[in-house]
């Protein structure tokens, strides 16, 4: 919401300086995002000496003029026949940007350079004056700003209402909040109502046949009018807050809306057929075309604005194209309703139209203020167009709003605020903002003042929303800050909440980043990632108000929210990546009320292991790095032993098969790594490879030992002995380190994978794998033979167990 000054001046006296109303105003809960000034534009528009007029060599109604604009001069073309040596003139210089939309350029205008214009006082939208040039009436030297040299200043306020104040969509309503800010009065403008009936029943009617969306259409006819360009006040009005002018008649209709808050919208009504409105709920898959020239496919729970035959308006939208505003027009039909907040709505978020009228029809507009906008605009028009009005207005009100009555509580006020107000400080304060105790007592009761809310108020509805406006009108910098009092109490943490910040300070230790998403995502997600519809994944939770098109859903894997983070890093040439996140995912079980939540840790992996340096060469990343952070991350946790063992692909398609692998401990799945499935990559946009894993904190937190084992090092030397044998593709290496931690003995200390190999010349179906096993006694020093038939009894059972051969 813009507000420039000198509007306001219009209904209060500002006495703050712009700087200290803007701070105010955010105190009193109206953010003043942005402080400008409205004569900004004229920045690049200097106060010029014209030295030198020529006739135009190749046209007769153009001069070539040399400037003084201080640290130069300009030549300029200029066709005002009422330019002359010696004058100050205001000169624009190339790159300005002028009211209507130009942008000047150096260039030549027939055959002679030009290097500026020489403007009128309506191009740059300070004066009506049309005739020629403005000639300056200053002691400003050449060089000056104009804007410095007349004196023009405008401070303009950009506000960011909260949707809780529909009554600040105004100009009016700012300036209440700033009377209520100085204790100035309020300077309401004068507006002659006139009451239903009068000639114009005899012209024109007004049907409504969906009460329920439109309570109130009121509505005047003006005839004999001129549309015509509006004058300068009404121009400068509009542009000061960011509103291009079109006509007189359009534009006072956008100026009333700004001032009072009350949208209206002006009908050609020789173009209505039938001379008459009808209100009534689209018909299913209706077409409508807008003012933009967009064709909009309607619902059934869309209102339009209708003549005898057709619609012409989207209801508290947009008008239509078949019955707008034309040069030719004169006689205007002016529309001013209340439509119902939800259903405006609704209709703007379905067709993705936001418009001024919609953005305040659908917070909530006076009720009671559609009769006098009305008659506010009809007077407005008739002083710029020259017409006259046809008495009456027609104004159906089939559902009248209620007025309402709050009582507040004076003890309850100042303790849940913490003041110590008065019930007469509390009156005077709410009576700024015409918030009306009629009597000082309600029921006899001396602690509860009754309020008369007035109608514009649409946010107040309980006593709390009162307390909001003692407080922000009394002052939140004037309150006292107090601790509030609670027994201090000693626990231990919750153990899902300590396991969290473990995993957390793990992972970043083994150089990751956390990531942090949204937990709301694409439909399209489960898709991209090849889930199966039968898959538990593609239960969705539907998001009923989604913040955008892809936030639709409650997501059932951390995956999607990685990889679209890896894709926004690697579009800023950020090629090495090391994610992780700790969220809930959220699965859809029918027949319940709520889904079901599962708390995940998933990690990413990309680019290269390390950043490239001098000290060694790049090596991209791969399933063992990202295995080894799981491994790592497990056995700081005490869940050991963990295996690794590959898995069916029809569980997880977004990984790569043959390159991934399920977690489990004690045969129970604890997550699954993996390399993501290039089909998977080019569906997210990306062309780099990478690796995630997957993990489930709440059966990490079943199965995470509490007891901590301690072992004292062994003083006697380790021996070390080596196998190598050829076994079946398809057996995995666990299987077999499995059966060496299983020998029943404690002489083996270790023992790990250090090579595999398959080809020539191992046969087909085969692959060649080497084992090292370290063995350590705790009490004497091991002797070669000793080890030698120990390591011997464990091959032949491992040869025995899985069939193998040695080389």
């Amino acid at each position: 919401m813009k507000v420039s000054i000198s509007w306001l001046k219009d209904y209060v006296p500002i006495e703050l300086d712009s700087q200290a109303l803007s701070d105010a105003l955010t105190m009193a809960g109206l953010e003043v995002e942005t402080l400008s000034d409205f004569y900004d534009y004229l920045g690049t528009v200097l106060v010029g000496h014209v030295i030198e007029v020529n006739r135009h060599p190749n046209a007769d109604k153009l001069s070539c003029c040399r400037v003084d604009v201080g640290n130069q001069i300009l030549q300029v073309v200029c066709g005002a026949p009422n330019v002359a040596k010696d004058q100050l003139v205001p000169v624009a210089l190339p790159g300005t940007e002028l009211p209507n939309g130009m942008v000047l350029k150096k260039g030549a205008i027939r055959g002679e350079v030009s290097e500026g214009m020489i403007c009128s006082g309506q191009e740059l939208a300070i004066t009506d004056d049309t005739d020629g040039i403005m000639v300056l009436e200053t002691t400003a030297t050449p060089g000056t700003r104009l804007a410095k040299a007349l004196s023009l200043t405008d401070p303009v306020f950009e506000i960011g209402l909260t949707p809780n104040r529909p009554d600040c969509t105004s100009i009016i309503g700012i300036a209440r909040e700033v009377a209520a800010i100085q204790k100035a009065p309020l300077t309401y403008p004068t507006v002659s109502l006139e009451t239903p009936g009068g000639d114009i029943a005899g012209v024109s009617t007004v049907t409504i046949d969906a009460s329920d969306h439109c309570p109130r259409y009121a509505a005047k006819l003006l005839k004999d009018v001129t549309v015509q360009p509006s004058p300068m006040w009404l121009k400068q009005r509009l542009l000061s807050i960011g509103l291009r002018p079109i006509n007189n008649i359009v534009d006072v209709t956008n100026f009333v809306m700004m001032e009072t808050g009350q949208p209206l919208h002006a009908f050609d009504f020789d173009r209505l057929a039938g001379q008459r409105i009808v209100v009534r709920t689209a018909h299913e898959g209706e077409v409508f075309t807008t003012l933009d020239q967009k064709d909009r496919k309607l619902s059934d729970d869309m209102l339009l604005i209708c003549d005898g035959e057709k619609p012409v308006a989207l209801a508290g939208v947009m008008g239509g194209a078949n019955s707008e505003i034309e040069n030719t027009t004169t006689r205007v039909l002016i529309e001013s309703a209340y439509f119902n907040p939800t259903s405006v709505r609704k209709t703007s978020k379905k067709l993705g139209l936001s418009t001024d009228a919609s953005y305040r029809f659908e917070r909530g507009i006076d009720p009671q203020g559609t009769v006098k906008a009305l008659c506010r605009a009809s007077a407005l028009m008739l002083a710029v167009s020259g017409g006259t009005s046809v008495t009456g207005i027609l104004d159906e009100h089939p559902k009248p709003v209620p007025d309402r009555t709050i009582s507040l509580p004076v003890s309850a006020t100042n303790r849940l605020l913490g003041t110590d107000l008065s019930r007469e400080r509390i009156e005077s304060l709410l009576s700024g903002i015409e918030i009306i105790a009629p009597s000082s007592a309600t029921d006899g009761d001396p602690d509860v003042l009754s309020f008369d809310i007035p109608s514009y108020r649409v946010d107040l509805s309980r006593p709390e929303d009162l307390m909001e406006e003692v407080a922000r009108l009394y002052g939140y910098n004037n309150i006292p800050t107090t601790m509030p009092v609670a027994a201090s109490a000693s626990g231990r943490s919750d153990s899902a909440v300590a396991l969290r910040n473990i995993v957390r300070q793990k992972m970043i230790g083994y150089g990751f980043f956390e990531a942090i998403n949204y937990s709301f995502i694409d439909s399209r997600a489960c898709r991209k990632l090849r889930l199966p519809e039968s898959d538990s994944r593609q239960q969705l939770v539907q998001i009923l108000n989604p913040l955008s098109e892809d936030q639709t859903v409650m997501r059932t894997t951390l995956i999607p929210g990685l990889l679209d983070t890896m894709g926004r890093n690697l579009a800023k040439q950020e090629k090495n990546l090391r994610f992780f996140e700790v969220g809930k995912i959220f699965i859809d079980c029918p027949g319940q009320e709520l889904p079901e939540e599962t708390e995940l840790l998933a990690g990413l992996w990309t680019g290269n292991t390390m950043d490239t340096g001098w000290y060694g060469k790049e090596t991209a990343c791969d399933f063992y790095d990202i295995k080894g952070i799981v491994e790592a991350l497990l056995r700081s946790l005490r869940i050991e032993p963990s295996k690794f063992t590959g898995m069916p692909s029809a569980d997880n398609p977004y990984l790569r098969p043959g390159h991934a692998a399920q977690i489990l401990h004690n045969e129970r799945l604890v997550g699954i790594v993996g390399e993501i499935h290039p089909d998977v990559l080019g569906a997210f946009g990306l062309k780099q490879t990478a690796f995630i894993f997957e993990l489930n904190l709440a059966k990490v937190k079943e199965l995470r030992s509490k007891a901590r084992k301690v072992a004292s090092i062994s003083k006697f030397p380790a021996i070390r002995r080596d196998v190598t044998l050829i076994i079946d593709h398809d057996i995995e290496s666990y299987q077999l380190l499995e059966q060496v931690e299983a020998a029943d003995t404690t002489l083996v200390e270790q023992a790990y994978l250090f090579d595999v190999f398959d080809g020539q010349p191992i046969p087909e179906g085969k692959k060649s794998i080497s084992f090292r096993i370290t063995y350590r006694s705790a009490t004497e020093t091991l002797d070669d033979e000793r080890v030698n038939q120990l390591h011997k009894t464990i091959c032949d059972k491992i040869i025995k167990e899985f069939n193998a051969d040695l080389p």
